[in-house]
């Protein structure tokens, strides 16, 4: 596995580098990828198929210039921005018996990060709901993916201390679908940040991976192309 350390300067880039590495090694296969970044201003992106209405508050965006995008994989609305560490994998399908299927996946995935982010930590992490990170009962990273036919993208978030975490309840609304172990809090009293530095986190993951740092393609024309067509757009990203 490679392992790409790649934030790029907008929200609208850093969403459209995950599909086109997706869409890079689906085309032309190679190794696997790990992608680390982080945003450095603060961004709202909503999953696939969640709708604008009932997951933002857009009126409160606006006002507080957060711009809201969309990404190509599903999961939950998310606030983005510095303090939150993004990791994406790459991963074929024939790796693994569990990359077969979403809920197999989620747990070859999660099962991974989970371990490697323990041991970091020195405590215990869980795997939560669907698709949540959790330490005790408070969640400090949200899951994905994107799956084609021969390829898929998992990503994920990891909340740090220099996340911003007052900024949730006033850009998001109360989600219409949550996990049993949410138990109906709100964003202030269910979120939480990891107090690990974004250098554990990372090594914590590329040695789980064993990925290697080396040069690679990064389909630059591909992610000028995503951003012309679909993340810039309010046609894409407000949709729903």
């Amino acid at each position: 596995m490679i392992c790409l350390d790649l934030s790029l300067p907008t929200p609208a880039e850093n969403l459209a580098c995950d599909e086109a590495l997706l869409d890079l090694a689906e085309e032309q296969g190679g190794p696997p990828v790990l992608r680390f970044w982080e945003s450095s201003v603060p961004f709202v992106v909503l999953g696939y198929a969640n709708k604008v209405a009932e997951e933002v508050n857009l009126e409160q965006c606006r006002e507080l210039g957060v711009p809201v995008l969309r990404r190509c994989s599903g999961g939950g609305t998310v606030v983005q921005g510095p303090g939150c560490l993004n990791y994406s994998v790459v991963l074929s399908m024939d790796d693994s018996p569990d990359l077969q299927s979403i809920t197999g996946t989620n747990q070859f995935v999660m099962g991974r990060t989970r371990d490697a982010l323990s041991h970091a930590f020195g405590r215990a992490v869980s795997i939560e709901g669907h698709t949540d990170l959790a330490v005790g009962d408070l969640k400090f990273s949200g899951n994905a993916q994107r799956r084609k036919r021969s390829w898929l993208l998992f990503h994920g978030t990891v909340l740090l201390a220099e996340f911003e975490l007052s900024l949730v309840p006033r850009v998001l609304r109360q989600p219409p679908r949550q996990p049993d172990y949410r138990r109906q809090r709100g964003h202030e009293d269910f979120v939480t940040r990891l107090s690990l530095n974004r250098v554990a986190v990372k090594d914590a993951l590329r040695a789980e991976w064993k990925a290697v740092a080396t040069s690679a393609e990064v389909p630059v024309d591909r992610i000028r192309d995503l951003v012309a067509n679909r993340y810039s757009r309010d046609d894409w990203n407000l949709s729903r």
